[in-house]
């Protein structure tokens, strides 16, 4: 059987793409926390004021 050839190019990872990335990741998950916590808040409201 013949091998399968790879060829995997490796490129130099800078401490500044590293911080860029997980800065994106922060911003999104916080909001997304943001708004999740505002859809309870406005589920919660939304509860009380017709069946509360």
């Amino acid at each position: 059987m013949a091998e399968a050839q790879q060829h995997i190019d490796y490129v130099e990872v800078k401490s500044k793409d590293i911080l860029a990335e997980r800065q994106t990741g922060w911003a999104m998950f916080t909001k997304a926390t943001m708004w999740g916590i505002i859809a309870v808040v406005l589920l919660l409201v939304f509860l009380k004021v017709f069946f509360g």
